[in-house]
């Protein structure tokens, strides 16, 4: 995303920010984030996609709601709400029918009764949850966590993907011949899915407080955190946005400075390393082992930089607009151990796949009728757990490995940590020998972290491990 979206985003979360009723602030919150779901989807070539995946985006949230309270919402809210949703999409169809230029017009709505068809659907799905009571909402919420784990399968494997956009291409009379993966290019459906796959285990578990459809739909499509994240918890966000405190120098001071830091980090440092960073065809060219060491120390610190610049700028946004985004990283690369990188990078992300695959994991390992030795426990959670990270960030081998990496990274260091709690742990008892283990373990840290990003950088198995060879003067 280029610097201009981004400016524009900082100057709505500044106008939110000077509305002088919390009421008027969360409507305002409702109505930029949805609007700005469909005015940064990027156009695809796929007929109409540009419009039906963020208004997919938007029912799904719905009926999410749906299925999480289906009997204890008050009507009244819940209408208004609707009403402002039904605007929103209808607004956003009549600029893409009207306007020629802006960032509406590449859209390319499909024709009125389709949308008045879709909607009839959805409202319907919604009507009859209210009608039948629990156990259908119990069974939707289900059903919805089956559709949007599917649907983030066939968008992150490329042949799926591929055999998708063809089927979708001679559904609306394209043809299937010039299907691509980029056809089916969805707007933060990564996030959006891990945000609302969360509302629906917690309500499955009991712990999903009540919350209204606008603040439903605030949370899975708040505009600062849209793209690039973080992950935030309903029940903490919601708390936030219905406080939503005038802003104050304060909050327009840390606000504004983090979006600063954020644009320096992203369109300065990290722009600048992506031109010397490993790519597949620099890693093809480069021979010499120093230079590609720095390629990869460029990648290392670039991939860093991108990443926390939005992340600053998401949650300098958010703070403007009376939001308190929850931080995402916090120095990873002085971490003393892996488990610490992982407490301090992509935070959110991480802390997701602990509470909702790691944690539930072990403990059925731990409660089985024969108990696993603890050593197994921890590989087999940590290895499922990195790799599924990895997969999310694509299916392919090059994420796979990368998780695995990680996973017996993790496990490798979980065993040292249980041996030095041992007698072996007196050996660095003295101050000085524990500053030298703190700055060995950011040197490995740093460096085992580093070399895993050649399986992450380099989509080929095969080219990575020539790098990795190249490396060590193979």
């Amino acid at each position: 995303m280029s610097a201009v979206p981004l400016l524009a985003l900082a100057g709505a979360g500044l106008l939110l920010g000077c509305l002088p009723r919390p009421a008027w602030r969360r409507t305002g919150i409702l109505l930029v984030s949805v609007t700005a779901a469909y005015v940064l989807q990027p156009a695809t070539p796929l007929r109409h996609a540009s419009f039906w995946l963020p208004t997919i985006a938007l029912g799904l949230t719905v009926l999410v709601w749906a299925a999480v309270h289906p009997a204890d919402a008050a009507r009244r809210p819940t209408l208004i709400a609707g009403v402002l949703l039904a605007a929103v999409v209808l607004g956003v169809a009549a600029a893409g029918y009207l306007l020629r230029d802006g960032p509406l017009a590449s859209l390319r709505p499909p024709p009125f009764t389709s949308l008045l068809v879709s909607a009839g659907v959805v409202l319907v799905a919604v009507a009859a949850v209210y009608a039948s009571g629990l156990r259908v909402a119990r069974a939707l919420g289900l059903g919805l966590v089956l559709i949007l784990v599917a649907a983030f399968i066939i968008l992150k494997t490329e042949p799926l993907s591929l055999a998708a956009s063809a089927w979708l291409r001679r559904l609306s009379g394209q043809s299937a011949d010039l299907a691509a993966p980029i056809d089916l290019t969805w707007l933060g459906f990564s996030y959006l899915a891990f945000r609302l796959l969360h509302v629906l285990l917690d309500a499955r578990a009991g712990r999903l407080p009540g919350v209204g459809l606008d603040e439903l739909v605030s949370y899975a499509f708040f505009f600062p955190a849209l793209t690039a994240g973080p992950i935030d918890r309903v029940e903490r966000f919601v708390q936030d946005l219905r406080q939503s405190p005038q802003l104050s120098p304060q909050d327009l001071r840390e606000g504004g400075g983090r979006i600063i830091v954020g644009l320096v980090k992203k369109f300065i440092v990290a722009d600048s390393l992506a031109m010397i960073a490993l790519q597949p065809l620099s890693a093809e060219r480069v021979t010499a082992t120093g230079w590609l060491w720095v390629l990869l120390y460029a990648y290392s610190f670039q991939l860093y930089f991108d990443f926390s610049g939005y992340t600053d700028i998401a949650i300098g946004v958010g703070r403007l607009a009376g939001v308190r985004l929850p931080e995402n990283f916090q120095r990873p690369y002085l971490q003393p151990s892996l488990t610490a990188f992982w407490n301090s990078w992509h935070m959110t992300l991480a802390q997701w796949f602990r509470g909702y695959v790691f944690n539930p994991l072990t403990r059925a390992l731990r409660s089985a009728r024969r108990p696993w030795p603890t050593a197994a426990i921890v590989l087999v959670g940590q290895l499922s757990t990195m790799i599924l990270i990895g997969l999310w960030h694509g299916v392919a081998w090059g994420f796979v490995l990368w998780g695995a990496w990680h996973g017996v990274g993790l496990f490798l260091q979980n065993r040292w940590s249980s041996w030095m709690r041992g007698g072996a742990g007196r050996l660095w008892a003295r101050p000085a020998a524990r500053r030298f283990a703190t700055i060995a373990g950011v040197v490995i840290t740093f460096h085992f972290v580093t070399l895993g990003w050649v399986w992450f950088s380099l989509p080929d198995p095969a080219l990575a491990g020539r790098v990795f060879l190249r490396l060590f003067g193979g």
